[in-house]
């Protein structure tokens, strides 16, 4: 039986570890960076961790509509969209997460677009 992403690279620690320089990246972004102003940025650590944990097979769950709910106020841009995702595969990528997991996370974090982007 292969474990899941979320074993192989170290469970909601290292993930953790991943969100925290994901977000100091975003916080340095002048296109995402915005989106984050009035942010309790440990509370949105959390729940991204617990997001990308989902994303990497783990335990945590968020449903589509939980995510249009929470984003559907914020006008996200697909531009600022696209930002992000860049960020994220380059912060997995510096943590040693292999190339195929890379893109796997990103395309599911894609898939979810429609629901995040807002403008």
């Amino acid at each position: 039986m292969s474990s899941s992403m979320f074993e192989r690279y170290g469970g909601f620690a290292k993930i953790n570890r991943i969100v925290s320089a994901f977000y100091d990246r975003v916080l340095d972004s002048p296109l995402a960076s915005p989106f984050f102003a009035k942010t309790d940025m440990r509370r949105q650590i959390d729940h991204q961790t617990k997001f990308l944990s989902m994303l990497m097979g783990g335990p945590a769950s968020y449903t589509d509509d939980h995510l249009e709910r929470v984003h559907a106020t914020l006008g996200i841009t697909d531009d600022a969209f696209d930002e992000v995702v860049l960020i994220l595969q380059d912060t997995l990528e510096d943590f040693g997460i292999q190339i195929d997991d890379v893109r796997l996370v990103a395309e599911s974090f894609r898939s979810r677009r429609r629901i995040i982007v807002t403008h």
